[in-house]
């Protein structure tokens, strides 16, 4: 399937690695002009140098923290001087701190509104009147099985992310008439660095390895495995592509059906 995004402009951020990485390589591969960020300078550089290397795509990258007040202005403008405009915002970001209402202090709880939420809302914000001049805008805001199925000890990633879908969906009704697509995805157990983490974390309380808890949450996923980041990577590139043109605000389950609702 031809999915017309040769020569579209796309922002991607939360991009060095894991799912936005994946992302914003097979965005490349479709033949899109691609930002992609991170908060480290000599990481996104060599990110941004794999994926030209590995596509022959134009990558630039964007050093910069998107859940700071004047990030994601400054990473919009960046993309539309480096490209003369945009067509594609991805909003990634980092997951929030773990823990429970009692260990949680109100410092993590606005690093995690400001990381899980105003980084999207900032984003979007500063990339409209971008999007506007695009016949074929889209949005996708990453967030997470956990806005549909709580996870233990996992309080602010619950709350906020929460928050940013119904933001997204919000939005996909207010911009419809622009012709302005929104959707997110919400992806389940992937093979990512911040699964890695949240395993050990669990390794820490259980006295256990974080091998052992990576085949213990497999085992609850219908599909048996956790996913692979470009098998995320392959459901949003459609979303946010002029071949997914008559779906908007969807929330969209990429998780081997570990999420047991049926809605």
């Amino acid at each position: 399937m031809d999915l017309h995004l040769k020569d579209k402009i796309a922002l991607v951020t939360g991009s060095t690695r894991g799912l936005g990485y994946a992302t914003a390589l097979q965005l490349a591969k479709e033949g899109c002009k691609v930002a992609i960020n991170g908060r480290d300078e000599t990481t996104i550089k060599k990110a941004a140098e794999q994926i030209q290397k590995e596509t022959g795509a134009q990558v630039i990258g964007l050093a910069g923290d998107a859940s700071l007040p004047d990030v994601p202005a400054q990473l919009v403008q960046q993309t539309v001087d480096a490209f003369s405009g945009l067509d594609i915002l991805i909003t990634n970001t980092g997951g929030p701190k773990p823990g429970s209402i009692d260990s949680l202090d109100e410092a993590a709880w606005q690093s995690g509104i400001d990381l899980c939420l105003m980084a999207h809302v900032r984003l979007i914000k500063s990339a409209l009147p971008h999007l506007r001049k695009s016949q074929a805008a889209s949005i996708l805001t990453v967030t997470s099985l956990t806005v549909k199925q709580p996870l233990p000890n996992l309080l602010i990633s619950n709350s906020v992310r929460t928050a940013t879908v119904g933001l997204t969906k919000s939005l996909a009704i207010e911009l419809g008439a622009e012709g302005i697509r929104v959707n997110s995805i919400l992806p389940g157990w992937t093979e990512t660095e911040r699964v890695t983490a949240l395993m050990e974390d669990r390794a820490n309380k259980n006295q256990s390895s974080a091998e052992e808890e990576a085949k213990r949450q497999a085992a609850e996923i219908p599909l048996g495995r956790m996913g692979q980041p470009a098998e995320f990577a392959n459901a949003a590139v459609f979303l946010v592509s002029p071949a997914a043109s008559y779906i908007t605000g969807t929330m969209l389950n990429v998780d081997g059906s570990v999420i047991k609702g049926i809605f």
